[in-house]
């Protein structure tokens, strides 16, 4: 038996491994790359939870594509959404007349993507689609629904991949489930 070291001994359980992540990632970039053909998107990645995809599936992307990046602030330093979206990190460029696709990690109460979709529509996108890794419709406090998602996954406390708590755990390169002892 092999003894968990470091990050890896707060991990209860893997609930995505790498090979299945990147299956999965291979997949949308394909979809995309069709829906999305001769289109130009922007690529907005939301950080810092989706870097890991937004990088994965750029490079899996196989047309012409432009990049940019904003961070929202909805949690302060606590695990619960406190309601209100703060853009911290604006975007570079204009996305007026642009098809644009927010690409997130994570979407569980759905109220941090749903203000930012709200914000970003009064920017007059050509077409403004939502891609995330996983989603959590359990936890769902608003009727908001990806465009496009990687997995539907349990109600659990999940980190690696980017996704983290407190700042950790980010680099984990799958998807495992958090022991409740380290968050509580």
């Amino acid at each position: 038996m092999i003894k968990k070291m470091g990050l890896e001994k707060d991990i209860d359980s893997i609930l995505l491994d790498q090979d299945t992540i990147m299956e999965r990632v291979k997949e949308l970039a394909l979809r995309l790359a069709e829906d999305y053909k001769g289109k130009n998107p922007i690529f907005v990645c939301v950080l810092k939870g989706s870097i890991n995809f937004f990088s994965d599936l750029t490079r899996e992307f196989k047309d012409y594509c432009e990049f940019d990046f904003l961070s929202v602030s909805s949690y302060g330093s606590g695990m619960k959404n406190s309601g209100r979206v703060d853009i911290t990190k604006d975007l570079d460029m204009s996305i007026t007349g642009r098809h644009v696709i927010i690409v997130e990690d994570i979407m569980d109460s759905g109220n941090t993507l749903n203000q930012l979709t709200a914000l970003l529509r009064e920017r007059k996108p050509e077409s403004l689609k939502l891609i995330t890794l996983l989603d959590k419709p359990e936890r769902r406090e608003c009727p908001i629904t990806p465009d496009y998602y990687g997995f539907v996954i349990p109600d659990k406390f999940v980190v690696g991949y980017g996704l983290d708590y407190a700042g950790t755990y980010r680099n984990l390169p799958y998807i495992g489930v958090l022991k409740r002892e380290v968050y509580e």
